[in-house]
């Protein structure tokens, strides 16, 4: 076993907890974290006993991910939680293998370098899933949270008051019941709870598969002289996609398309596996899974007591998936906490499926498109060929040069998916009049920071001590007052108090502030959304805005269909 695998605590689930969390993978861990947090009476149960290393999934982890590690404090454990030397990040190399020709290179920055990022103040950052899961097992474990392996579930109850959950263990085969106010399905693509809630997904099947290999190499790198680049993209005639380290010994890289009934041998893909390298080493495969280029969202992320998240949700074309996972988590934590504390209606949860079902349309028809355009753009290179590596010629590298201007003309980043969750088909914000039909459209390559209510509110420095403005607004509703008029700040503080809710005030005496914001005053939601913005409160007044946004006054919302769903994410 490797050393990076992690083990699932050896516990009985509890009989009686508020929610329960079905799935200990980085998601329904990362959802414990945001409840505990928040003071809710949390506990998680999974069929695995551990989590392997070498079955990790993504690696990469934006810059708005970064944000809610932050938050929920456990960043620097992140940081700390190396798979492999440190000295192997060297940003994501775009090459015809690891040993081959450069054709590009992303997020390389220079030892030098002191500019701040443009829409959020964390780089990204790269650790496997087994770290991330293990950073928030020891904290839930400080937390005194129940996180139970070995327990699967075999039935599920919505009795209208509770959720009944039956679990059994693999150990012993004695039969639980736990009896819960909500149920958060975390458990994966092929979720339990999923089926047995009776919710169906909607999408195209995949047309063809591929392969997600993770290939043992020896000693070779640690042997070697130099360190080897642990983030690649390899391009040539054999493979293509990441070549990524996730330890000394273990990489991952893809092997395919193939037709869905496809076998192929393991001297195949190990073959592909050595032309990603570029050179002739011994390898054996760790694991082999495979993945799918295609899209199956849920027809709700909600049925009753029982909601879904991450992978349990919503299944798409790789590729930062993760990052949706953890937005699922931070906006339904706050919502579960405010329902449970008695300062919201249970109406609230419903926006969680109004909010995020649209986010997740969008990102996956622009992931399933890019797949697309990406093979396209492959099968255009390999039939004018990709030079061999030894092939060190004139012609060779002017192929080459033509190949690397064929990538450059494609983005990196899409900005528009690492920080535009706008939410514009909710009946918990206050939109502002004629917003709606206003807005740009969505657009995955483009994002500029926008303080309208749906949007994620512009991050910053606030002192010259280093805290940020997320530090300040923290787990609470907030209003950033931006103005010397603090009648409409008065106002809402009395509304807070007198519905004994927790409540922030940041003034913002910056004049950037005012600029990026446009307004005197702005309410922001735990989940780091705005919620209502402007320089004199509605006639209805502070306690208004409070109510709709806690859902005690929402607007009705109709439920959504896959077309609807649909319609909204392209607009």
């Amino acid at each position: 076993m490797s050393l990076r695998d992690v083990e699932f605590p050896v516990a009985v689930p509890p009989e009686d907890v508020s929610v329960l969390v079905v799935g200990a993978g980085p998601v329904g861990l990362s959802a414990a974290v945001e409840l505990a947090g928040r003071g809710v009476d949390v506990a998680v149960v999974d069929a695995a006993v551990r989590a392997t290393l070498v079955r990790a999934g993504a690696m990469g982890h934006s810059p708005r991910v970064v944000e809610h590690f932050r938050r929920w404090g456990v960043l620097q454990r992140v940081r700390e939680a190396w798979t492999f030397p440190p000295e192997w990040n060297r940003g994501i190399r775009v090459v015809t293998s690891l040993v081959g020709h450069d054709l590009g290179s992303r997020q390389v920055r220079g030892f030098g370098e002191r500019g701040a990022r443009r829409h959020s103040l964390h780089p990204p950052i790269r650790r496997p899933q087994t770290a991330l899961q293990q950073v928030f097992l020891d904290h839930l474990g400080e937390r005194g949270v129940t996180v139970a392996g070995g327990w699967f579930v075999e039935a599920l109850r919505d009795t209208g008051d509770a959720v009944e959950t039956t679990v059994v263990s693999r150990a012993s085969g004695a039969t639980r019941v736990i009896r819960s106010a909500y149920v958060i399905g975390a458990d994966g693509g092929s979720s339990t709870v999923r089926h047995l809630a009776g919710i169906h997904r909607e999408g195209d099947h995949a047309e063809e598969k591929m392969f997600r290999l993770v290939v043992r190499t020896g000693d070779v790198f640690e042997r070697g002289a130099a360190p080897p680049s642990g983030t690649n993209i390899v391009l040539n005639q054999r493979a293509s996609g990441f070549l990524a380290a996730i330890s000394p010994r273990e990489w991952r890289v893809y092997a395919g398309p193939y037709p869905l009934d496809a076998d192929p041998p393991e001297r195949e893909l190990l073959a592909t596996a050595r032309a990603a390298f570029g050179f002739d080493l011994d390898l054996e495969i760790a694991s082999c899974t495979t993945y799918y280029q295609a899209t199956r969202i849920a027809a709700t992320f909600r049925k009753g007591r029982v909601l879904l998240a991450g992978d349990a949700a919503h299944v798409r074309t790789p590729g930062g998936n993760l990052g949706e996972g953890f937005g699922d988590v931070v906006n339904l934590g706050w919502k579960l906490a405010a329902v449970l504390s008695g300062h919201a209606a249970d109406a609230l949860l419903d926006s969680y499926d109004h909010e995020r079902r649209p986010h997740n349309w969008r990102v996956a028809d622009h992931a399933l498109d890019r797949a697309r355009r990406g093979r396209e753009r492959l099968a255009e290179i390999r039939r004018a060929g990709v030079p061999d590596d030894a092939d060190t010629s004139a012609a060779a590298e002017a192929r080459r040069e033509q190949i690397r201007g064929l990538l450059a003309a494609e983005r990196g980043e899409a900005p528009g998916v690492l920080f535009d969750e706008r939410y514009d088909a909710s009946g918990v914000l206050w939109y502002e009049d004629g917003q709606l039909t206003g807005e740009p459209p969505w657009d995955p390559d483009r994002y500029e920071d926008d303080p309208r209510p749906g949007h994620r509110a512009p991050d910053g420095y606030v002192d010259p001590w280093g805290d940020t403005l997320y530090d300040r607004i923290g787990n609470d509703l907030a209003l950033l007052v931006l103005t010397a008029d603090r009648s409409v700040e008065h106002a809402f503080v009395a509304a807070a108090a007198e519905r004994a809710l927790p409540f922030t005030v940041v003034h913002l005496t910056d004049e950037a502030a005012r600029r990026v914001y446009g307004t005197g005053n702005v309410l922001v939601r735990p989940d780091q959304h705005v919620a209502w913005r402007g320089t004199a409160l509605p006639a209805a007044g502070a306690g208004a805005v409070l109510d709709r946004v806690l859902g005690h006054a929402a607007p009705a919302i109709p439920a959504l269909s896959k077309g609807a769903t649909h319609d909204l994410a392209l607009r």
